[in-house]
């Protein structure tokens, strides 16, 4: 099984020079499961790509619709009061940002409670380092 940070999504809706890895990831595995707040988190990248003027306004529309499609096959976790608490405590243990919190206790909520054997995607290295301690599968991506 295959949990997706949203930093493992933004390269399938924009060309980054991981895209094409990521891409490839994704065909050979093509079942994402993702936190609730993904697409949201996505949006926020995308806005900030646009502002800073590495993404036009057509290239904003593009991946949005990219988002949109990926988003109607993914498996989502949604919010739940057991994602909430194992944020808590993660936040508790780890120098985690709100979000990343959610986002991994999602990927323990995809993993039952048992995260050995589950391979969690993410290009944040705080995340990743938490992700690791917490005996997830996560590949340097």
């Amino acid at each position: 099984m295959t949990f997706w940070d949203a930093s493992a999504v933004v390269p399938l809706l924009v060309d980054e020079p991981a895209s094409k890895a990521i891409g490839a990831r994704r065909a050979k595995d093509p079942t994402m499961i993702v936190w609730w707040g993904t697409p949201i988190e996505c949006v926020s990248a995308l806005c900030r790509l646009e502002r800073e003027g590495a993404l036009s306004a057509d290239g904003w529309l593009v991946a949005a619709r990219r988002l949109d499609g990926l988003a109607a096959s993914w498996l989502e976790v949604g919010p739940a009061v057991a994602v909430r608490d194992t944020a808590r405590r993660l936040l508790r243990v780890h120098p985690l940002r709100s979000a990343d919190a959610l986002q991994l206790a999602a990927a323990f909520e995809a993993a039952e409670g048992r995260p050995s054997g589950t391979t969690l995607l993410t290009f944040d290295e705080r995340l990743r380092h938490v992700a690791l301690r917490e005996g997830f599968d996560v590949p340097v991506l």
